[in-house]
């Protein structure tokens, strides 16, 4: 398993990149990092991190692309970029993975620009997993693809399913379609339209119709399909939320029970946070690419890197790519 890993990607990087990056290679056996990046700057931290002598080595990008820049000019003007230059080694297959906490819209940009789709794939999406009572459920779109037809929905949803079926052992996932409402009528034409294919679909018997937005956390289905505009609305949305109801939560407790009982309040709520914050998971895989593309939160930590780096290796030890290849071809 080798893996490219955007040294340059993130509001904190290079440091924690890099150094999530040589624990995912020490921990993990059969793994192999190829860091993206300006030499002269993630040699040393290489160094720095203890990761001389471990099966690293560091592919030189000397343009950085920012977080605020538009991507899909600032890859044009940047061709010397580490997310292009991560997207290149995918293309030519010298890596089996890339790995970015980038600017999200440039990853995705990266991907569109080298075509590097599954057969039948019309347009990629990002999928997450959001905690649910009877595990996770996988919510696709959250920003890949903010105008999408009906087809990449129909898409979204099956590429979804063999996600919760190799991620999250789902043997028989529920699909469900995020609305404004449960009945068959509501929303708009996309969304309508994308009920039709559902139900005249193979995946009928696996679609649960609409589901509103209060549904998600109830489990009510294993994946939620939505355009990226919206998903990634409700992400932003869900995280802030659980970050102010754990704190607000953990301080009233601290109030009421001062003292002996403080420690162990402060253990559950840290034990909380970690179980629903963002590095548990590491990162988000970029489906329907031929290959594999884990995109991180901006502000990843080593922690967060070094999971996102184990997923990517998850990701291919499980066969999901050759599952949604299967599956197409029911469709």
């Amino acid at each position: 398993m080798k893996v490219a890993l955007d040294a340059m990607g993130g509001d904190f990087a290079p440091s924690p990149v890099v150094q999530g990056g040589v624990e995912a290679v020490a921990q993990y056996d059969g793994l192999e990092l190829v860091l993206v990046g300006p030499e002269d700057v993630v040699r040393p931290l290489v160094a720095e991190f203890r990761g001389e002598g471990l099966p690293i080595s560091v592919v030189h990008a000397p343009q950085v692309v920012d977080m605020h820049e538009s991507p899909a000019e600032a890859l044009r003007r940047k061709p010397q970029s580490s997310i292009m230059k991560c997207w290149e080694l995918l293309a030519r297959r010298e890596v089996d993975a890339i790995v970015s906490a980038g600017n999200t819209g440039a990853v995705v940009a990266g991907g569109l620009f080298t075509r590097r789709f599954l057969p039948g794939i019309k347009r990629p999406g990002i999928a997450v997993s959001i905690p649910a009572p009877t595990g996770a459920c996988v919510l696709i779109d959250v920003g890949a693809n903010t105008t999408p037809r009906p087809e990449h929905l129909f898409q979204y949803g099956l590429m979804g399913l063999v996600y919760a079926q190799k991620i999250h052992q789902v043997e028989h996932p529920r699909i469900g379609l995020l609305n404004v409402g449960t009945e068959d009528v509501k929303g708009n034409e996309l969304t309508k339209e994308t009920h039709r294919l559902f139900n005249s679909s193979h995946l009928a018997e696996n679609f649960v119709g609409n589901i509103e937005g209060r549904d998600i956390f109830v489990g009510k289905a294993d994946v939620i399909v939505c355009d990226g505009f919206v998903g990634n609305v409700v992400l932003k949305v869900c995280e802030g939320l659980v970050e102010m109801m754990l704190r607000t939560t953990a301080e009233e407790l601290l109030r009421r029970f001062p003292g002996d009982m403080s420690g162990h309040v402060r253990e559950c709520f840290q034990s909380l946070s970690q179980r629903y914050h963002y590095s548990t998971y590491g990162g988000a895989p970029l489906l329907g690419i031929d290959g594999i593309c884990m995109i991180c939160h901006g502000s990843s930590d080593a922690h967060a890197i070094r999971n996102a780096v184990r997923a990517a290796a998850e990701f291919v030890r499980l066969g999901v790519n050759a599952a949604i290849k299967q599956e197409l071809a029911l469709d």
